[in-house]
């Protein structure tokens, strides 16, 4: 399936693209946003991040016909601070990410994934990493696979599947996808099979949480942007599911929002707050959109500038 991208105008018309500014892609992908970012520079430049080796080698001649003026960096974005300052980068105009996997790492049934091919449990962005799907499940103890269950898929029967885990390994490894979500259903109470939707769905978005440290990387890369920003540069975020879209709020709300001391008294403080939010409420896709990419359903889009 082609991966077509999520949000793309809304998120190139927040960033506010200036010809000559610096600008970083952290979620690289198929190439899909840093396109419209590099087909609007002249003497600028755009940094894209990716830990997965694969997007950066197709996303290259896809770049490459549009310009030069980029460079693609092979590491997690939790290290752009660094990784920017090795390049004598420590300031710049803007900085995007689509959170999530992209449409291609879900449909490489090898790669592990997605419950809906059989593959030997991986889930790795990045595959030279050690620790994958198949260490979490066969190795992590009973009270960390609820911890992760509860906190990272947000699963309600998270003690149950976390019971039939382990003792389903005892008699022989759990191996992969589809051994792991006949695992998952035997957990499960018949009324809940019978929902609507994939009864392992949360229980391999927490698994792959905790396989690339999402939640941690997203924190630290949030923190290490804002300080980044040059005045008026901006940071636009598209995140596809709750506990992403919280992290991001509560992180952009702590620098842009003043803090109420007492509702009757009006709004103060806000002329020391260093950053301004680009919109209170996150920006959805169009009905259109929609249509187009089921994908964009849970997305939603957050901005905030550095005041000047």
């Amino acid at each position: 399936m082609e991966h077509i991208s999520v949000l793309l105008n809304e998120s190139i018309d927040m960033l506010q693209i200036k010809e000559d500014g610096i600008y970083v892609d952290c979620t690289l992908g198929r190439g899909g946003h840093s396109s419209e970012i590099l087909k609007r520079l002249t003497s600028g430049h755009l940094y894209a991040f990716d830990c997965d080796q694969n997007a950066i080698d197709e996303s290259m001649p896809r770049l490459k016909a549009i310009g030069d003026q980029f460079t693609l960096i092979h590491s997690p974005f939790e290290n752009l601070k660094s990784e920017l300052a090795k390049r004598g980068v420590n300031f710049v105009d803007g900085i995007f990410m689509d959170l999530g996997v992209s449409s291609p790492q879900f449909d490489d049934a090898q790669r592990g994934f997605s419950y809906r091919w059989d593959a030997r449990l991986d889930m790795r962005m990045d595959q030279s990493q050690e620790l994958d799907a198949y260490v979490v499940v066969n190795t992590y103890d009973k009270e960390d696979l609820i911890r992760i269950l509860k906190r990272y898929g947000e699963e309600p029967f998270a003690q149950k599947i976390a019971d039939k885990i382990c003792k389903a390994r005892e008699i022989a490894p759990i191996e992969t996808t589809f051994e792991l979500v006949d695992v998952i259903k035997s957990a499960l109470p018949a009324a809940v099979l019978r929902k609507k939707g994939h009864p392992a769905k949360q229980t391999f978005q927490a698994i792959r949480i905790e396989v690339n440290h999402e939640l941690e990387q997203l924190e630290t890369v949030l923190h290490d942007g804002l300080t980044m920003l040059n005045p008026h540069g901006r940071m636009a975020v598209i995140t596809f599911h709750s506990l992403e879209d919280r992290i991001v709020k509560e992180i952009f709300k702590e620098v842009a929002v003043a803090k109420k001391v007492n509702k009757r008294l009006p709004q103060v403080g806000t002329e020391n707050l260093e950053y301004q939010l680009v919109n209170r409420k996150p920006v959805l896709a169009s009905s259109e959109e929609l249509e187009m990419n089921n994908r964009a359903h849970s997305a939603k889009l957050r901005g905030i500038e550095k005041k000047g």
